[in-house]
């Protein structure tokens, strides 16, 4: 949604040292993360890699986990065009269909399956990933938001519930039961969840 994080410009000061020495430490850290796994990951290759020192990286980041973590935090911040076809039906499929692809395209899925994987190791970086969805759970609820205002959807339904029910069956079977991931079951949980909204269960101020 995009649920592949992806890496921009990072950074409090646009252009400022410290924004330039957090670009390419995160940039660092999904690349070698993506070409050595979490295990083999180490602040030298990262720093190697990134052209900062040691010292830099641990006063900073505190090591691995914190690197992990930030690259998580800055994907968070980065904006994403969310679709707007003027159906929700066809904009709920959108988002289930992206995350099938996010993880079933050989080209697409490696570093955020990596990143993924990598911040389910250590407290650190799961309070990250946590912040990751909930911030893109945000942003896509949108789509849902609209979709009231055009009586598409009933008044009360929760936005981010229903992104997250149209989502999570994908992510179940990604990363918890290792069941293959096809088409077929991005569209049913699309279309589960729209149904479960149309029939109240997504309601906001129910108990």
């Amino acid at each position: 949604m995009p649920h592949d994080p992806k890496i921009a410009k990072a950074g409090t000061r646009p252009g400022g040292r410290s924004a330039r020495v957090r670009t390419d430490v995160v940039t660092a850290t999904l690349a070698e993360l993506t070409e050595r796994g979490y295990d083999q990951l180490t602040v030298e290759a990262i720093c190697h890699r990134a052209g900062v020192h040691k010292a830099t990286v641990y006063r900073r980041w505190g090591g691995i986990d914190g690197l992990i973590a930030d690259a998580l935090a800055v994907s968070a911040d980065q904006p994403w065009p969310i679709p707007d076809t003027g159906n929700v039906d066809e904009d709920i499929q959108l988002l289930a269909r992206e995350v099938y692809t996010t993880f079933t395209d050989p080209d697409l899925r490696t570093t955020p399956t990596a990143l993924i994987g990598a911040a389910l190791r250590s407290a650190l970086g799961a309070a990250a990933l946590s912040a990751f969805f909930t911030a893109r759970h945000q942003q896509a609820a949108e789509v849902v938001t609209r979709a009231v205002k055009r009586g598409q959807l009933p008044a009360g339904v929760d936005p981010v519930e229903l992104v997250r029910a149209a989502t999570a069956p994908l992510y179940h079977r990604l990363f918890i039961t290792g069941e293959p991931l096809d088409e077929r079951a991005a569209h049913r949980a699309a279309a589960a969840a729209l149904y479960a909204a149309r029939a109240g269960l997504f309601d906001a101020a129910a108990p």
